[in-house]
């Protein structure tokens, strides 16, 4: 039987989503990869349930996640059905819908029929009344920002949701939903956009965007899918997710990007840190990102990526080092959502 760790809450530090009385863990648990049925369950759970001891109450999914996709709702369903049954209330749990779940017209992007849809099936295979946030996936450049938004409204009035949020939104639609939600008196609290030290198209106006409204941040893939780790440094490892060659791609692992690692990999050694702990902490350094939302198909990775807490303050020395290896390496594949809104 499981009990959680009395000392939890004593080492991980918390921050508030924006203006909002919402406060989420500096390092969240996404649950994007190796929490589906193609990978043993015991895994995941002792990922899940090492995180909470350690002090993460935060759990990222979305209806998609597995694989196949539903499937990492459904697993950490049985978690918290179990293991996890009488600490609902120290959890934050959210879903997210925008991609494709569901064969049909009705079975991705933002209409109202298939955000309001998928999630009372994200709730039925968690086995849960409400979830904490529920996400707009992504931007759908057909269908109105109003019903998309209104749809969100809607989760939150029937109870099913707490608050929204919306994800790998540019910096204008950002805006204009922040205003919609705001009319409509929505707690619109996070945005999940990707950010790295190869991917950092959040700060040409997104950021600034946010701090203005109000709102939190929380940054997905600070690892780069795992290009920012030793991972690649001795070629592609057999149980990779590059040699499926699927949402990360081998075009990713360019000379230029390895070089631009192993010097990255230099300046973390030379702050006493892996080279994953020194990218997150580089992600956590802006008041506005809230939270650090990382994967890991291990609870030793999970452990490590906490490790960055330890040391998150950079002088400018290292900055203007780091600056001049964390080039844009080609790896937004979300892009499309944002340079649409």
């Amino acid at each position: 039987m499981y009990a959680a760790a009395d000392g939890r809450y004593q080492s991980l530090p918390y921050a508030r989503c924006g203006r909002s009385g919402l406060q989420l863990p500096r390092i969240s648990l996404g649950l994007w990869q190796n929490f589906g049925d193609t990978k043993p369950f015991e895994n995941a759970r002792e990922m899940v349930l090492k995180s909470f001891d350690h002090g993460i109450t935060h759990f990222d999914l979305a209806n998609n996640y597995g694989p196949p996709p539903g499937s990492a709702e459904e697993n950490f369903g049985r978690i918290l059905a179990t293991d996890l049954a009488g600490h609902r209330d120290e959890l934050i749990v959210s879903t997210k819908a925008g991609y494709f779940m569901w064969r049909g017209p009705y079975g991705e992007w933002g209409s109202r029929k298939y955000l309001l849809a998928s999630l009372d099936q994200s709730l039925k295979r968690m086995h849960l009344d409400y979830v904490d946030i529920f996400y707009s996936h992504r931007f759908d450049p057909d269908t109105p920002l109003e019903e998309t938004m209104g749809a969100l409204d809607t989760a939150v009035r029937s109870g099913k949701a707490l608050y929204v949020g919306i994800s790998s939104y540019g910096p204008k639609k950002t805006r204009e939903a922040a205003a919609i939600l705001r009319e409509l008196k929505v707690p619109f609290v996070i945005h999940q956009p990707s950010y790295s030290l190869f991917n950092r198209w959040v700060e040409q106006e997104l950021l600034e965007v946010l701090e203005q409204e109000g709102i939190g941040c929380i940054a997905f893939s600070p690892l780069a899918q795992g290009l920012l780790t030793t991972k690649y440094l001795n070629g592609i490892p057999d149980s990779s997710r590059a040699i499926r060659d699927e949402s990360f791609r081998k075009s990713m692992l360019s000379e230029e990007n390895l070089a631009n690692v192993r010097a990255l990999n230099g300046i973390a050694k030379e702050r006493g840190q892996s080279l994953a702990q020194m990218a997150i902490a580089w992600v956590l350094r802006k008041p506005v990102i809230t939270s650090a939302l990382v994967g890991a198909s291990s609870w030793p990775q999970i452990e490590e990526c906490l490790g960055a807490l330890r040391n998150v303050s950079f002088c400018d020395e290292e900055l203007d080092r780091i600056d001049a290896r964390s080039r844009d390496g080609e790896l937004n594949i979300w892009a499309a959502s944002s340079q649409s809104g």
